[in-house]
């Protein structure tokens, strides 16, 4: 347990000490400070919540650097969990290994968007990565890596063959490489029968003949070259009974020519052996990694979905914390004695947004006559309102719904006084009322608010700017209310 972090639960990475005495990852810690105020030790309050002290606060300033157990972390004996790999070392040489582990599943560099082993990239990059392509300079078609290999093989195949020996291609074997025709037009597959080039057809063996549109074209040659490669191999098979009576007839070749035609035919064989091998191969390895991506593809979707349901948890508790939060401020302002003093900050900015109408009033927090007394609130408007709008400051006195409200006497009937102080102590502004006892204002509230009432001509909006009194100073000013519970 010492060596994992109280935040994350892992490892410790760049471990940090707290007054308390817990241990962090440096970025942990950074990340905590860093979103929220005033951030408690989560082990100190698991520990015991009553006994939070000022060390249980966290801050980068107040940790320091754990040496000694970063250096008990670095030698720690571990091993890799890459499923397939056998190493295993001490926690300072992990990083490395992580970086050269073969077994990794790592990004295609190409951006195709495939992920593979690390010690399969080149086999991807070779035969799988479709950003990985060459121009076949023949057809001009975009070709991949062991595609464009087996067109050039046969493409030298056939200048070998036209140079060499022109028996052979007396004998009908003709392999079209040509440009491709418009996309509009049927093609034909590129190894051809033995009618003869440009003939009409598929492919040699007629089970596997095949004509269709340039897209399809394209993913027959793909899906067919090991077919490809085997029909060639039957084909000149068949064609060496022959070759050696048609080459005597033609060319008047020699037992000595004979056999070494008969060498270059069995190396080309072996050649497309071993082709056809590699295609098979990487046609299971693909398959595989198909399956594979196909897993992975709904592993992601399920994290995906957890990862969605956390949010939507978090943005729960982020909620819960923001009512709390307001709940907690409500507290710390309340008053209970019925006497209140509020502060207003931004004065100017506020009485613009009064002026254009972007802000009508503003409600000061609530406060009470008595701890189980009535709940009440203040109303200003600052460019004034009914009689005062727009020459005067405005002033309300406004009944809230309470808890204990089926306890007290109706209607209210004490009396309030206002005052807005000046922060010279030289001139306050005092206004006071007696409640109208028959008004719906100053009745039990059956909403949560009453109407408000008060002074709607509380100052002249002309003395509250005025520089011969500090009714505003530093854009803040100061509104009192007493009630007189007695």
């Amino acid at each position: 347990q010492k060596y994992l972090c109280s935040n994350c639960n892992n490892i410790l990475k760049k471990a940090l000490q707290t007054l308390c005495g817990h241990r962090y990852c440096s970025a942990c810690l950074t990340w905590i400070v860093r979103n929220n105020k005033n951030a408690v030790c989560q082990k100190c309050k698991e520990e015991d919540p009553n006994t939070l002290s000022e060390e249980s606060l966290l801050a980068e300033e107040r940790a320091f650097g754990d040496a000694a157990i970063n250096k008990e972390i670095s030698e720690l004996r571990v091993h890799c969990v890459t499923l397939g790999c056998s190493w295993s070392g001490i926690m300072k040489d992990f990083e490395e290994h992580q970086s050269l582990c073969e077994y990794a599943l790592i990004p295609c560099h190409t951006g195709c968007g495939h992920v593979v082993m690390r010690r399969k990239l080149a086999d991807h990059l070779e035969n799988g990565c479709v950003n990985n392509v060459t121009v076949c300079q023949q057809c001009q078609c975009l070709l991949a890596s062991s595609e464009y290999q087996v067109r050039t093989f046969l493409s030298q195949i056939k200048a070998f063959v036209s140079k060499t020996e022109p028996a052979l291609l007396m004998m009908g074997l003709h392999l079209h490489l040509a440009a491709s025709p418009s996309p509009k037009e049927l093609q034909h597959c590129w190894v051809w029968p033995q009618a003869g080039c440009g003939a009409p057809g598929g492919c040699i063996d007629s089970l596997v003949s095949f004509q269709g549109s340039k897209e399809k074209m394209k993913e027959h040659e793909k899906s067919a070259v090991g077919a490809h490669m085997l029909l060639l191999l039957q084909h000149m098979r068949q064609l060496r009974g022959a070759l050696c009576s048609a080459a005597k007839a033609a060319q008047g070749f020699t037992p000595r020519a004979e056999l070494n035609l008969e060498n270059k035919l069995h190396v080309f064989e072996n050649i497309v052996a071993v082709l056809n091998k590699e295609v098979e191969s990487s046609n299971l390895e693909i398959l595989a990694f198909r399956r594979q991506s196909e897993l992975d593809q709904n592993i992601i979707r399920g994290l995906e979905l957890k990862i969605a349901e956390l949010h939507r948890c978090l943005s729960q508790k982020d909620a819960g914390l923001s009512s709390l939060h307001k709940s907690l401020l409500f507290s710390e302002q309340a008053s209970y004695d019925g006497i209140f003093l509020w502060k207003i900050t931004d004065v100017g900015r506020k009485l613009q947004d009064s002026v254009t109408g972007r802000t009508v009033g503003l409600y000061s927090p609530a406060f009470y006559t008595a701890k189980y007394g009535y709940k009440v609130c203040l109303r200003v408007y600052l460019n004034g309102d009914g009689t005062g709008k727009g020459t005067h400051m405005s002033l309300f006195f406004v009944v809230m719904k309470g808890d204990y409200d089926a306890l007290l006497p109706w209607p209210f009937r004490h009396k309030v006084t206002f005052m807005l102080l000046d922060q010279n102590n030289r001139e306050h502004i005092i206004d006071a009322f007696r409640p109208d006892l028959t008004s719906a204002s100053f009745q039990r509230p059956v909403n949560d608010m009453n109407v408000a009432s008060g002074c709607p001509m509380f100052l002249p909006l002309s003395k509250l700017q005025s520089p011969k009194h500090a009714y505003v100073k530093e854009d803040t000013l100061f509104l009192k209310c007493i009630i007189e519970t007695n």
